[in-house]
């Protein structure tokens, strides 16, 4: 522009502009902060140096909306940020006060998965110039955009795979411990799991957003998402996502901008665009060994082409927030979009979701407040599941990718081609138990099972201790079998406990640990010390008094 001005000789009108475009930086801050994609033309992701500096300068240009705190730490130090918006300031206190919805927003908990990363901090500039004003009315919003610091900052240009960019390289998907934080959320075996729950505890979000990047089929989505799959989690929250939330969300982005967005999934069966391994299962592009996701309801036939969701486990993180009674939406963008594309699906999803839950902030927070007040004592809920199908097929959308090759490391990617192939296919999106459990008045813990004490408290599920020597009647767990699992996974051998309950007399020593469920967090802590779990502490191998011929779990529960 300057250059052309000159071209015609006024250097009245240059001046004149210099001085305009110096008004609108003091007026605006922002209108020149970039994220590093858009200040290197998407061919780069942020450092955490870069999310930290931005995130800062956000803040200095809106001190009175923002305000920057850190919820924990990585395994090599790094101070996690969180940024807060919509509240007097950061503080959980200040938060909850406010009487509002209170969203979390999560990016990066895989270091190559940089979309929600980027996403976020544009989410975060937006907000601080005042656009979406009307959500900062209902909603306190909690935006963290790099939770795997650690895995962020191990760049290569290798990693990831096909994934179409950033060509200037991402991170890896593991921390600094080699552990799949997608993976932790259970038994807490990173300094990142115990932050992010010690977040929940303390700031108690109603509804959490983690952002991912996808692996696997040849899908015509921008973007797949899903909502808690455990089994045990309240009906309420699945009916409100799969019946309302969802679709709606979902129409709406089909009106505005013409993309399809669906429910996740990779096609399992025979023929291209067979599911490649998803969300980091072994032989997925970034992958890292994870163990196979619960068996379908029933093979297959030969040939059947099904649309499979992932694992329903509560190690994952929309499945955890489900158990902890609370809202829990995951998004995929897809690989092999462009990664502009994938930033800018990504940035439509968080807007249109956050647009919901704004426009029904008191029905959710109703919802969550009922169902913590629900009783489960007494009821039967499902410990183990299998993949269930759909009655009939569903219309699934096929796609086709094509090879370029990254200019800097020479490795060939896939760039999605913009064609839709309608496909009818079964869908297993959802599961059905297969081992279920009543649900006890209360467990009791002994003293020096350490591990399985420190990580309920982590939790935040709530224990009281034995003052005196009681004598009372309960149930304890008789063991039929201990069946560790072929290989190690995320540095632990999981086991598979049989056996089943039997009435006994005992004497509980002072000191014994209570745990009463019927307590908010009862059905995470029900599905934590249950033996016959396939995600709780046993399985993890954190309970103590199960090695040699051990005959008895030694926790015990009552008998009502």
């Amino acid at each position: 522009m300057i250059r052309s001005i000159l071209v015609v000789g006024s250097a009245a009108i240059v001046v004149s502009a210099i001085g305009l475009a110096a008004q609108t930086r003091a007026a605006n801050p922002l209108a020149n902060l970039k994220t590093t994609p858009e200040r290197t033309n998407y061919e780069q992701t942020s450092r955490y140096a870069d999310v930290i500096a931005f995130m800062q300068a956000v803040e200095q240009a809106a001190p009175k909306l923002v305000h920057l705190t850190t919820f924990g730490y990585t395994n090599e130090g790094r101070p996690l940020p969180l940024a807060v918006v919509g509240a007097p300031d950061a503080t959980p206190q200040a938060v909850k006060a406010t009487g509002k919805l209170r969203v979390y927003i999560q990016g990066n908990i895989h270091g190559g998965e940089v979309e929600g990363k980027e996403s976020a901090q544009m989410l975060l500039r937006d907000l601080a110039q005042g656009k979406h004003a009307e959500w900062l009315k209902t909603m306190v919003l909690l935006i963290g955009p790099i939770y795997n610091a650690d895995g962020n900052e191990r760049v290569t240009l290798t990693n990831r795979g096909r994934q179409h960019g950033p060509v200037g390289g991402m991170g890896q998907r593991p921390n600094a411990q080699d552990l799949d934080l997608n993976r932790d959320h259970m038994k807490l075996d990173s300094p990142e799991g115990r932050s992010v729950v010690k977040l929940m505890n303390e700031y108690d979000p109603h509804v959490s957003v983690d952002l991912h990047t996808t692996n696997g089929s040849y899908h015509a989505y921008h973007l797949t998402y899903a909502p808690p799959l455990n089994q045990a989690t309240d009906p309420a929250i699945i009916d409100l996502l799969r019946k309302q939330w969802l679709p709606a969300f979902t129409k709406t982005i089909k009106s505005k901008y013409g993309w399809d967005y669906y429910y996740y999934g990779n096609v399992t069966g025979g023929g291209r665009g067979e599911g490649r391994g998803g969300r980091g299962r072994a032989g997925a592009p970034g992958g890292r060994g994870e163990t196979a996701p619960p068996p379908p309801a029933q093979a297959p036939p030969a040939g059947e082409r099904i649309w499979a969701t992932f694992d329903n486990r509560p190690r994952f993180n929309n499945n955890y927030i489900g158990l902890r009674n609370r809202i829990a939406i995951l998004s995929e963008a897809y690989s092999y979009a462009t990664f502009e594309d994938r930033i800018t699906a990504t940035n439509r999803f968080l807007e249109e979701n956050l647009a919901y839950a704004g426009a029904n902030a008191d029905a959710i927070k109703r919802l969550t407040a009922d169902i913590d007040k629900k009783p489960i004592v007494g009821t039967t809920l499902g410990l183990r599941a299998e993949l269930d199908r759909s009655p009939e097929p569903v219309e699934i959308l096929m796609g086709e990718v094509t090879e370029e090759r990254n200019p800097y490391s020479g490795q060939m990617m896939f760039r999605r081609v913009d064609v839709r192939k309608p496909e009818r296919m079964i869908e297993q999106g959802t599961f059905k138990a297969t081992v279920t459990e009543r649900v006890p008045s209360s467990y009791f813990i002994p003293s020096n099972l350490r591990n399985v004490i420190d990580r309920l408290q982590a939790h935040g599920i709530a224990t009281t201790t034995l003052p005196a020597v009681q004598t009372m009647a309960v149930e304890e767990f008789r063991l039929e079998g201990i069946e560790p699992a072929a290989q190690p996974f995320q540095n632990r051998t999981e086991r598979t406990l049989r056996g089943s309950w039997a009435e006994a007399d005992r004497e509980l020593p002072a000191g014994t640990v209570r745990v009463d469920l019927s307590q908010p967090l009862g059905r995470l802590a029900f599905y934590l010390i249950e033996p016959r779990s396939d995600d709780g502490l046993a399985n993890w191998n954190l309970v103590d008094g199960l090695e040699g011929d051990a005959k008895v779990y030694p926790i015990v529960r009552t008998r009502n």
